[in-house]
């Protein structure tokens, strides 16, 4: 850290505005790194203000400095360090309370402190005043009001800190006599907070209850779905693939880059790299931008709708007890829906779960059961062209499988369930600003991490397809995919390249769909099959790094068997039902 002197920790709940105010304070010279002997993350760095250099810690959020979780031990390890000069805690003015509790913990330690008020502006919206003198008065340090997002207070933070006190003496001695943190809490929120008007139940607050409540909240979400099902999988993967890969690619790019090839190149082998079955053009390019880009874009706007609106976490609190039977809660929620748009991403995020039998239940089930953006919108594309039914089944094979493996798998793997706290945040209107940067953004990332990876995937099969080794692939895995499956030979193809992108194995099953070479039954089940299959290998090397070598290869050993075992299944009762009881169900 330099030549900075003064040791500065900020402290505070989930979801307060904590790392605004770190990246405020340090606006450069910012290190990310693990917590020694942990997986957590921890920000640090240097901030000049009032004439001196400070070392900023931005710890992570906590609920308690009693430690239940690895995140809560990481911050409590911090501050039983002796060289800190000053605790910044950053508290969320709409739950005093809450933040007064965390408040009295930290007055323990005996250390200078600044309980940084945050969020001001949405308690002033909900009628709430705090009378921040009374408050100051009462613990004996400064109390400063912030709106981090906007800079608002910012320069009285600043001024706060180099003469941050240590807390009021009688404050310590009540909680020497007394230990009765919740008494004090609810004492001190009610002495010093003002609310001017009545909570008003307007709109917002109705629809936030009614997206919770199980009766309410679970034909809210078929809705939702509903309405994702149609503008992905029906307008994304029907009408605009259909316009890149018809028009596009089919009238325009392919043609022109293949009639300049034919003219230009000689070499055999170098044209049928660029144009062939396995070409660059016709294959990676193609299946990049013709197939999976307009998918991935509508999911990446429907997605940044779902987060602007505030309803992913009040998902989180409806999907409580479900999550309760696979030994997790509510909050495994978020990194299931982060998998929905990229398993790697959403591996890295089960690092929020509190312990590690969580961590690894929701990493097993981001390996087994949840498709990434990409490859839902792939297969919803291609279950459009089925029917309802078929989408019916897909969904009800991948929903009792995520219960049926977490239940039995929750059984096994040892350990407890964490309590559930989430914190809500008000229900808003999504803004289309905030919506397009999300998706640029991701869109960004998808142009640079995916789209090479189709390349490499493509030089791969080309390779492997000239020396002959994707041939015996094919014979290797012909008795799972041909006899288990009743799939093509050619299908295995798809499950190879699956492994490098699950989107690309998908789009190769879009293509064998349309070319006619698979029938209802082999679609559904080969859909079902590339959607539980090995994780991508980006999302394999996140696994090895978050859960361990062995873990992960126990969970790609697991997740190989029991997709091919789960078609064969499939498969045997669909046909049963059809060819000998009769009944049409696709």
């Amino acid at each position: 850290m330099g030549d900075a002197e003064v040791n500065i920790v900020l402290v505070g709940n989930p979801n307060v505005g904590k790392s605004v105010i770190f990246n405020t304070l340090t606006k450069s010279y910012v290190t990310v790194s693990n917590y020694p002997g942990t997986t957590v993350d921890i920000s640090k760095g240097i901030g000049k203000f009032g004439g001196q250099k400070f070392s900023i810690v931005d710890t992570p959020g906590v609920n308690s400095l009693t430690p239940y979780s690895e995140d809560e031990r990481v911050t409590r390890d911090i501050l039983s360090k002796g060289d800190i000069a000053c605790i910044i805690q950053v508290a969320d003015s709409k739950n005093l309370r809450r933040s007064l509790l965390l408040t009295l913990e930290l007055i323990k330690l005996n250390l200078p402190l600044v309980l940084n008020l945050n969020m001001t502006d949405e308690a002033r919206e909900r009628g709430m005043k705090i009378d921040t003198k009374k408050l100051s008065e009462r613990l004996g340090i400064d109390v400063v009001e912030t709106v981090a997002v906007t800079g608002e207070g910012l320069p009285k933070l600043r001024a706060a800190i180099p003469k941050a006190r240590i807390p009021h003496p009688r404050i310590e001695d009540i909680l020497e006599k007394r230990h009765a943190r919740n008494r004090i809490a609810a004492y001190l929120a009610e002495e010093v907070l003002q609310v001017s008007k009545p909570l008003k139940k307007d709109v917002a607050e109705i629809i936030s209850r009614l997206t919770m409540r199980p009766v309410t909240g679970v034909p809210i979400l078929i809705l939702v779905l509903v309405f994702m099902y149609y503008f992905v999988g029906k307008f994304a993967a029907g009408a605009g693939v259909d316009f890149f890969e018809n028009t596009v690619f089919g009238k325009i790019i392919n043609p022109f880059f293949t009639n300049i090839i034919d003219k230009y190149v000689t070499m055999g082998i170098v044209k049928e790299l660029l144009v062939g079955d396995y070409g660059i053009l016709t294959m990676a390019l193609t299946y990049a931008f013709a197939i999976i880009f307009p998918i991935v874009t509508a999911f990446f706007i429907f997605f940044g709708v779902l987060e602007d609106s505030g309803y992913l976490p009040r998902l989180s609190i409806l999907s409580d007890r479900i999550f309760r039977t696979m030994g997790l809660n509510g909050r495994a929620v978020l990194p299931i829906i982060l998998g929905l748009g990229c398993g790697t991403m959403a591996t890295l995020t089960t690092r929020i779960l509190d312990t590690k039998k969580e961590r690894i239940l929701v990493t097993l089930l981001l390996a087994l059961a949840i498709p990434c953006s990409a490859q839902l919108g792939v297969i919803m594309g291609i279950l459009s062209s089925l029917s309802g039914r078929a989408l019916m089944i897909w969904m009800s094979a991948i929903l009792f499988v995520i219960i049926a493996v977490g239940f039995v798998a929750s059984k096994i793997i040892p350990g407890a369930r964490s309590p559930f706290i989430q914190e809500i945040p008000p229900i808003r209107l999504p803004q289309i600003s905030n919506i397009l940067s999300k998706t640029l953004a991701r869109l960004k990332w998808y142009l640079k991490e995916a789209v090479p990876l189709f390349v490499a995937g493509t030089l791969v099969l080309f390779v492997t397809n000239k020396i002959g080794i994707l041939k015996w692939l094919e014979h290797l895995l012909s008795p799972l995919v041909v006899n288990m499956l009743s799939l093509p030979e050619k299908a295995a193809d798809a499950f190879i390249i699956g492994f490098l992108r699950r989107d690309y194995g998908a789009a190769g099953l879009y293509m064998l769909s349309k070319s006619g070479a698979l029938d209802k039954i082999q679609v559904l089940v080969s859909l079902v099959v590339i959607t539980l299959f090995v994780p991508c290998i980006a999302q394999f090397f996140v696994m090895i790094k978050e859960r361990g070598l062995k873990a992960a290869l126990i969970i790609a050993a697991f997740v190989f068997v029991f997709a091919f075992a789960f078609g064969g299944v499939l498969n045997f009762v669909l046909r049963y039902m059809i060819f000998k009881l009769g009944i049409s169900v696709i």
